[in-house]
């Protein structure tokens, strides 16, 4: 037979009959190359036929000897293109052939369309080395040319209408291709054929540099008074692949101090660009794994534990063990760093505060001003607003494989589906209210949108349907079921309510979180779900947060769940968590004098306030009581010092597990105390506040009080599943939820339940916080609708 060795040269054993296969590849393998690599691939081994693409894939029918065929096969998935990603390879038809029966030669032909999409719309990816070369290289005539792209690199889902991918349905159809670039188009044998976004200086996009009163220069003119800028201490807005960037010189204190003032952004983290590994490595620590994930074609956004002495102000990333770093993503950001000394810049998202990152040069000429010195767009418009991913890889010894766990999950990934176990109806859901995505289910996929964001924002709404109907109109769904957050005010759910021709399915928020980690990892039947977040509507109409549900999709239980504290002035109390920290403390305590000698940080609270506040929760006035572990994480946070006032959310739980330099190492806990409420297991923190409260008067450090309190809730989730289990025999849990971002807590929580003789799951493919609820709302709406159609 022959085989393909790792150089692409063939090796001949004999055979064989000659046949004729009819093989179908599945997966991302439209707009990456795919057919040419076929094309090329059949040429070197003698084969003929043809390959096209429809509506499901790429399918190919190739002649030869039938061991031939077999490596042809193999190669389908093993030497395909970079960006493709082959899910199946399966042979649909097999027939024995007289030499006369065979094609001539191999050709690629025209893309046929007979019924729905089912191919797979490819993410954005960053710029190859080829063409990256091209760029670089004085003699080219794509030098400096920031639009740069071929099949294995470039925009792809930002760009796109509707599909099949080809030009006209992108917003790259105003361009019409010069000669030089419909040749490359039009050849087989270049890396550019049915390159969509392909364009050069001649006849693609142009640059334009605007400050408030006007344009001010145009193509590399523009590029050059841009960096000029930057190195001058000044901020740019720069369109990117997905969106608009706010962008200043890392190195510049007073330039990152003066995008702080007018972000009003004066303690998140800023998320920071280098040009390679390497350069990445002076201000991170990072291994080889954390190389591959930042020069992975996502290019995300990849939380890494700051070098020693890093050299660059502590106001990018204040009190926080990390930086946020990434490597470019587009020709344009490679080219913004050429300059000599701009070699780190600050990247962070192109808004205003509370409103979505722009991406329309309108909107952002009109809204970013208030921000930046100058805008840098330009004329490729883009059709879907994609944000950066953020990802984290977190290690531990007793793991098999490193955890990489998104906090935001948009460029690079979206729209790739998650394989689901079942056989799901057309179902749309519109996730959460907070860090929101919008999920569409079909058969063995859901396809789980970008990070959308915060719904009580207009401008976020308006994106959300937008989404919704952009993702349903590229995969041509026309779900008649809609699934939603069950909290009634949620505008997700007003919205689903006010469209008559859908049936609306409500799904109670931590069964959501449960059944997207169940989900993901393809898990039925009996399941205990831990799920910790800020809040979520619970069945009973009261907030939850700290749960230990027990089911499956259809269904759950409460099985345990923390003790509620007063959340004081409701909203008002996420965003002064000094607040909680004294509903904790009085709770603890039961006498607000105590409650007060007992932590120094309340002191800070004046006799009045301490008043108001135990009149609040004396009488249950604007005082609604949470059973969240967020809420108990900020509430801690404040009581040691750490956090009074959030300017973001869960900062005080950030800098709360900051102040452990992701250490993962357990000390020893305090202890929770355990009750029960109508039944059901109680969670009662109030014995862990009076030891935090005896550790700070002993003059225990910040840092192992915090250990202590980390340790305290890995021991306390151990101790309830291990209680489940023997009443309930469960033994596959699933972690899920928004406080499970916090890596000590996910990741000792993963190793200590294992250890335990757990099952343990947790988030890989979506985030653990509200970015993964949508998935779960299809799969809970799913198993609902095969309920009731088997057992009506």
């Amino acid at each position: 037979m022959q085989q393909i060795t790792d150089t692409g040269s063939v090796e001949s054993v004999h055979d064989s009959r000659p046949s004729q296969w009819l093989i179908r590849v599945n997966g991302v393998v439209q707009g990456v190359g795919y057919r040419p690599f076929v094309h090329t691939l059949a040429h070197r081994l003698g084969l003929t036929g043809w390959v096209l693409n429809d509506n499901h894939g790429v399918q190919t029918l190739v002649c030869g000897p039938s061991d031939v065929l077999g490596a042809f096969q193999e190669a389908l998935s093993t030497q395909a293109p970079p960006l493709a990603r082959v899910n199946e390879v399966r042979i649909e038809s097999r027939d024995d052939l007289a030499p006369a029966d065979a094609y001539s030669g191999f050709e690629i032909r025209e893309s046929v369309r007979d019924g729905r999409a089912g191919t797979i719309v490819a993410p954005d990816s960053h710029v190859c080395d080829a063409c990256l070369a091209e760029v670089r290289d004085p003699a080219d005539r794509r030098h400096r040319y920031p639009f740069t792209n071929c099949t294995h690199c470039g925009p792809r889902y930002s760009l796109i209408r509707r599909l099949p991918y080809d030009r006209e349905q992108t917003t790259m159809a105003v361009f019409r291709m010069c000669e030089r670039c419909r040749s490359e188009y039009e050849d087989p044998a270049d890396r550019r054929y049915h390159a969509q976004p392909n364009a050069c200086p001649d006849c693609g996009p142009r640059l334009t540099l605007a400050s408030p009163e006007g344009e001010i220069a145009r193509d590399d003119e523009a590029l050059t008074a841009t960096t000029a800028a930057l190195a001058a201490g000044r901020i740019v807005a720069v369109k990117s692949v997905g969106g608009f960037h706010l962008v200043a010189d890392a190195r510049n204190a007073e330039a990152v101090a003066l995008l702080r003032r007018r972000k009003r952004r004066d303690s998140k983290p800023f998320a920071l660009m280098v040009e390679d590994i390497a350069s990445a490595a002076r201000f991170v620590e990072l291994d080889e794994g954390d190389g591959e994930l930042l020069g992975s074609p996502a290019r995300p956004v990849v939380l890494l534990r700051k070098a020693a002495g890093l050299g660059l102000p502590e106001s990018i990333a204040p009190r926080n063990p990390n930086l946020g770093v990434m490597l470019p993503s587009a020709p344009l950001h490679h080219l913004l760093l050429e300059r000599p000394g701009l070699d780190v810049l600050v990247m962070t998202s192109g808004n205003i505060s509370g409103s979505p990152i722009a991406y329309r040069n309108d909107e952002a000429l009109r809204d970013l001003f208030e921000v930046a010195d100058l805008v840098l767009h330009h004329d490729r418009d883009i059709h879907i607003r994609v944000d950066d991913s953020v990802v984290r890889r977190s290690v531990h010894p007793e793991l098999a494989e490193p955890l990489v766990s998104f906090v935001r999950r948009a460029r690079g990934y979206a729209p790739y589906p998650v394989p689901v176990a079942g056989d799901l109806p057309q179902i749309l859901a519109y996730g959460a209210e907070l860090k929101t995505t919008v999920a569409l289910g079909s058969g063995q996929e859901v396809y789980v949108s970008q990070h959308i964001g915060d719904l009580k924002n207009d401008e976020t709404f308006a994106s959300h349907r937008h989404t919704a109907a952009h993702l349903a109109e590229l995969y041509e769904l026309e779900p008649g079921v809609v699934a939603v957050d069950m909290h009634p005010s949620f505008r997700s759910r007003v919205l689903a309510d006010d469209e008559a021709s859908r049936e609306v399915f409500p799904v109670q928020h931590h069964h959501a979180h449960m059944a997207s980690c169940m989900a993901e990892n393809r898990l039925d039947g009996a399941t205990l779900g831990v799920v910790f977040d800020g809040t979520g509507y619970g069945e009973d109409g009261t907030i939850w947060g700290g749960e230990f549900l027990h089911g499956s999709f259809a269904a759950v239980d409460r099985a345990a769940h923390l003790r509620p504290i007063p959340l004081l002035g409701g909203d008002k109390a996420v965003q002064e968590p000094i607040r909680t920290g004294f509903a904790l403390a009085l709770d603890a305590f039961d006498d607000p004098d105590a409650a007060h000698a007992a932590f120094p940080a309340l002191h800070a609270l004046d006799e009045q306030a301490r008043h108001v506040y135990t009149t609040m929760v004396r009488r249950s006035i604007n005082a609604p009581l949470a059973s969240s572990m967020g809420r108990l994480f900020d509430g801690v946070a404040a009581l040691v010092g750490i956090c009074s006032h959030a300017e973001y959310e869960a900062q005080g739980p950030i800098e709360l597990e900051g102040l452990l330099g992701r250490d993962l190492i357990l000390a020893e806990p305090y202890a929770f105390g355990r009750g029960e409420r109508d039944g059901v297991v109680e969670i009662d923190p109030r014995p862990v506040v009076r030891e935090i409260a005896a550790d700070l008067a002993r003059g225990t450090a910040a840092e192992v009080v915090s250990r202590r309190f980390h340790s305290s809730v890995v021991a306390m989730v151990t101790e309830r599943c291990e209680e489940i289990r023997r009443t309930l025999g469960t033994t596959q849990v699933v972690l899920s939820g928004g406080v499970f971002l916090n890596e000590f807590l996910l990741v000792n929580c993963l190793v200590e339940l294992r250890r335990a003789g757990f099952e343990a799951y947790v988030h890989q493919q979506v985030p653990t916080n509200d970015g993964g609820i949508a998935l779960g709302q299809v799969m809970v709406a799913g198993a609902r609708l095969h309920e009731r159609t088997t057992h009506p």
